[in-house]
């Protein structure tokens, strides 16, 4: 069984080597000692978020804290191309399941965007709660598929924003149930930033979509069936990898 994997903040495992102890405390070592019990003699995994990987025994119990005697220190490389999923803010929380479910896939950043068919508003004090919520939801769900690098929350953006973005990445994809080009067959640069663009449950409007594509976008279809907002961007994610990364 997979090691459990505990996200520390970026830098705090700078310069660690075998041999060195690591106190584990905060949330993560509370977690780790009342909730999981967590024993002398057991192994974790820690990460910086950043792609170190450090693997440990630890050696003491506390109150809510664990020491560790690191074994073996990784850095895993950055993943290539970048896989960045543009979310379109959705009502039921189906917009936090597709982020939960892209960061098991392998997404390397996460841009909410207010389409004009979004019902749901992100504006000032419960715009920046919904923005942390995303943000925990990145921190579970990176633990839970045991990544050593954490999904970066981009700023939310509007389509003027996504527009101006597409000409500087390698790839942008805008999933469209009306495409005729299969996202299967499409290329995948082997670097560079690669956009995948998921309307809210309206769907993107025939502004936004001439917009984007004019911009340099291509839009695509995954398959016959329409998928929801939830698990359009997981799925496209999934193909995409399968075609650059997972090989």
């Amino acid at each position: 069984m997979t090691l459990p994997l505990h996200l520390l903040p970026s830098g705090s495992l700078a310069g660690r080597g075998p041999g060195d102890t690591v106190v584990l405390d905060g949330p993560e070592g509370r977690h780790a000692a009342t909730v999981r019990r967590t024993r002398v003699g057991e192994h974790l995994l820690l990460t910086d978020g950043a792609g170190l990987r450090v693997e440990g025994e630890v050696v003491a119990v506390g109150a809510g804290t664990l020491d560790l005697r690191v074994l073996t220190v990784d850095l895993d490389p950055e993943p290539s191309p970048r896989l960045v999923l543009v979310q379109a803010l959705a009502k039921n929380d189906r917009d936090d399941q597709a982020v939960e479910a892209a960061t098991e896939c392998g997404v390397d950043e996460v841009v909410p965007w207010q389409a004009s068919r979004s019902v749901v508003q992100w504006r000032g004090e419960r715009g920046e709660k919904a923005r942390r919520k995303w943000d925990a939801v990145l921190v579970a769900a990176t633990k839970q598929s045991r990544r050593t690098r954490r999904p970066v929350l981009g700023e939310t953006a509007t389509t003027a924003d996504l527009v101006r973005r597409v000409p500087s990445a390698a790839a942008t994809f805008v999933l469209h149930e009306d495409a005729t080009t299969p996202l299967a067959g499409a290329a995948v640069p082997d670097e560079g930033d690669v956009l995948v663009v998921v309307g809210p449950e309206g769907g993107i409007s025939p502004e936004e979509l001439q917009a984007l594509v004019s911009a340099g976008a291509t839009a695509v279809r995954l398959g016959s069936t329409v998928l929801r907002s939830s698990s359009a961007g997981p799925a496209a994610l999934a193909v995409l990898s399968a075609a650059a990364r997972w090989r």
